[in-house]
């Protein structure tokens, strides 16, 4: 493709991996950086990334961030619970403004129809989207490898990997999978359209439990509970309100599906099957 590409959130877990990707398929000339702090320009600049700066509710950043640019990745805002559409909305609206020819925005597995409460903000930045009359590229995201590696130290500790999603199968794959799969649709020759993306192979929480005592050689099982019981742990333990509930929430909809989809959109963009689960399990045990 011709033109600049603008990945936001680029200092981000996600981010920074998308300016990865994108580095190795076109010339770090037309990859530009959107960032809120300018301590977070350094590492991109290094790669010879240009760096701009600008918030998600910052509209004359935004308006001057987008000059120039041709195809945007709106990478979800991590404030959950705060307004976020509001916030996206800022980004697409300034899209719109300069001409860009396309937004890719990073949203759900099956975000029209999920049950999960994360799926709501999701649903309504696509309706901003497609009323945006731009061309858009809906990346709907599954769950990630890192959402459920994040915490087993404290799970090996105790001897517990808890959830609500019973039986319930997940097909998550890795953060680099979906950077890798993003970068690819940017640089597209035709990148409009939605993607549902997943990882190559599923598995139940009583599965992953197994792996986790198998690689760490300590006795750690699946101890399933109901959404609130999930969720006053979560409490109990010091997160917040929102967090708790986001978890809990989103363990009490895999049980019935939402997070299990096939691996074959994700696989024909990156080329491969996605990253084993068992080696993110690995690499978060190491």
């Amino acid at each position: 493709m011709n033109g600049k590409i603008l990945v936001t959130g680029a200092s981000g877990q996600l981010g920074a991996l998308v300016v990865d990707s994108l580095l190795a398929k076109v010339p770090a000339d037309q990859v530009v950086a959107l960032v809120r702090r300018p301590e977070a320009a350094a590492p991109l600049e290094a790669k010879g990334v240009e760096v701009r700066f600008g918030s998600y509710g910052d509209a004359p950043a935004l308006a001057a961030a987008m000059q120039g640019i041709a195809r945007v990745l709106l990478i979800s805002g991590s404030e959950v619970g705060n307004d976020r559409v509001g916030q996206h909305k800022s980004v697409i609206d300034a899209a719109k403004d300069a001409g860009v020819e396309l937004v890719a925005y990073t949203s759900i597995l099956r975000a029209d129809d999920s049950g999960l409460w994360l799926a709501v903000d999701h649903r309504g930045t696509e309706k901003l989207l497609g009323a945006s009359g731009l061309p858009v590229a809906l990346l709907r995201n599954g769950w990630y490898n890192e959402n459920l590696t994040g915490a087993l130290g404290q799970s090996i500790e105790s001897g517990a990997i808890i959830g609500a999603s019973g039986s319930g199968r997940y097909s998550p794959a890795s953060r680099a999978d979906y950077a890798e799969a993003a970068a690819a649709v940017l640089v597209s020759d035709q990148p409009a359209g939605t993607y549902e993306l997943a990882g190559s192979e599923s598995f139940d929480m009583a599965e992953f439990a197994a792996e986790v005592a198998r690689v760490s050689g300590k006795p750690v099982a699946y101890a399933d509970m109901s959404e609130a019981e999930l969720k006053e742990i979560y409490l109990s333990a010091g997160l917040p309100e929102v967090v708790a509930h986001m978890l809990a929430d989103s363990s009490a909809h895999a049980a019935n599906g939402d997070l299990e989809a096939s691996g074959a959109t994700l696989e024909g963009l990156i080329g491969r099957k996605s990253t084993p689960w068992q080696d993110s399990v690995k690499a978060a045990l190491a």
